[in-house]
């Protein structure tokens, strides 16, 4: 197939070639360690997360190049990816390996600046994601655990970014987060697809009795490890947030069973306007608790009962 190109088509096919969505993974989970530390009022603290959100977005991006590059010719024959920018053309091969060593070049020189311990959370990153795309993706409960092991990496990059330890509550509940959504995410796709439609290898592997266990499993737990923050970590008026955050799983469970949603869970957060308003929502409670709760604006009326 010829695809005519011009300078404005292939720049084009080179900013969607980054993938420029998955980013939003970057933006929801780096920030956490600024968040829940207090350190969000602190402007050089903001600027750093927002440097290792650029530093793990330019990596990310590399990785989906390469992998693109490597997998062009199984694309072309896919009815869905042969429409990517290199399967389809549209972003000539060389053009796309020059774009790929740029970017990495720059998501690891920003990475480097932000320290060593960030760089090699970094590099952890980018071996985990392409270790996933080339072996574990293919290995059933592997494949999830290595997904969730990509959200636990943002999470402690962003602490380290503004060199804050990471607190043992972030980490479980991130974990158990990432596990409930990539579960969800197996869920979803067994639902639509079906174990023989040959999208995913291991997907037969699965079944849904198994995937509703998986999905008990990672919902208690989920919901248990953030309730035991919100009540023992900074202040136990974090409580008011716990709300939110159980309406936004059923609401997500919902979707997945009922509306046949979540095999792109950042999709799924964006386009869903109750699950998006419930995120905003529960900043805003956090933030206003964790600000009240610095300021000494807050009495301990929970410690007393």
């Amino acid at each position: 197939m010829t695809v005519e190109r011009s300078f404005g088509t292939v720049l084009t096919a080179a900013i969607k070639q980054l993938r420029p969505k998955q980013w939003s993974k970057n933006v929801l989970f780096m920030p956490a360690a600024l968040i829940f530390s207090g350190a969000f009022t602190q402007l050089d603290s903001v600027l750093r997360v927002v440097a290792g959100i650029a530093a793990f977005s330019l990596v990310a991006s590399a990785g989906y190049i390469f992998n693109d590059y490597l997998d062009r010719d199984a694309d072309r024959r896919h009815p869905k990816k042969r429409h990517r920018p290199i399967a389809s053309g549209a972003l000539p091969a060389p053009v796309a390996l020059v774009e790929m060593v740029i970017v990495l070049i720059g998501g690891l020189s920003i990475a480097m600046w932000l320290g060593t311990s960030f760089a090699a959370v970094t590099v952890a990153y980018l071996t985990t994601t392409l270790s996933y795309s080339y072996f574990f993706k293919h290995k059933v409960i592997l494949d999830v655990m290595f997904l969730a092991l990509g959200f636990v990496w943002r999470v402690v990059a962003g602490a380290l970014a503004i060199q804050q330890p990471v607190s043992a509550w972030l980490f479980l509940c991130t974990a158990f987060l990432a596990l409930f959504l990539g579960f969800n995410k197996r869920r979803a796709e067994l639902v639509k697809l079906g174990d023989t439609a040959g999208t995913r290898r291991n997907l037969a592997q699965y079944s849904q009795t198994m995937l509703n266990e998986f999905q008990a499993i990672t919902t208690s737990t989920t919901v248990l490890s953030y309730a035991l923050y919100a009540v023992l970590g900074p202040t136990p008026w974090m409580s008011l947030t716990i709300p939110f955050v159980l309406y936004g799983i059923f609401r997500y469970i919902f979707l997945v069973d009922q509306k046949g949603e979540g095999g792109a869970p950042d999709e799924t957060l964006l386009e869903d306007w109750p699950l998006l308003l419930t995120v905003v929502l529960y900043a805003c409670v956090a933030l206003g608790v964790l600000l009240a709760q610095r300021a000494g604006m807050l009495s301990d009326i929970f410690l007393q009962t």
